[in-house]
């Protein structure tokens, strides 16, 4: 597929849990989008977390992916994506990564990362393989340090978004006390 300037389309992939999506994730999104000329951004909530499990409750799925839905109404190239949860079972990025792949083929496909998550790409399922099918877009805050950790394996660009005091964990805390 070729975008109007005719070349491959360049697609973001941001999974996350989203529990709850907030606008810290809209606007790391928004800025990966704009930073890394991204023709747009899917919005990948995660069916079953693999790195929060049993160490947390999650909401269930459908949930989240409704609230994505609610959030990315009416913003130009942002969408939120089922993939991970019509697939069904634990959320593994290279298996997303290929799912996406398929469906968009000749296609550009950039993963957008916090820099935090940057630090433990080493312990994600299949990471070389990842690492030859996409490009790296790690969003960091202002004056925050650059991953250290990537090597020679990634081919990554950078995106700086707003500091913003927010996080999942702060929202679920606050619903909880009313």
């Amino acid at each position: 597929m070729e975008n109007e300037a005719g070349r491959p389309v360049r697609i973001g992939i941001f999974g996350g849990t989203f529990d709850p999506i907030h606008v810290g994730h809209l606007a790391a999104a928004i800025n990966a989008k704009a930073g890394a000329k991204l023709d747009k951004v899917l919005m990948v909530v995660a069916n079953i977390p693999w790195q929060k499990e049993g160490l947390r409750t999650v909401h269930p799925a459908g949930e989240r992916l409704a609230l994505v839905e609610a959030a990315v109404s009416g913003v130009d190239g942002l969408e939120a994506c089922d993939l991970e949860i019509r697939r069904g079972g634990k959320s593994y990025t290279i298996d997303t990564v290929f799912d996406i792949k398929k469906k968009y083929l000749g296609d550009e496909l950039f993963l957008i990362i916090g820099a935090d998550v940057a630090t433990e790409l080493d312990t994600w399922d299949r990471v070389e393989d990842l690492a030859d099918m996409v490009t790296l877009v790690i969003v960091n805050r202002p004056g925050s340090a650059s991953p250290k950790n990537l090597g020679r394996m990634w081919n990554y660009l950078e995106v700086e978004v707003p500091s913003l005091d927010i996080s999942s964990t702060d929202l679920r805390a606050r619903a909880v006390e009313g």
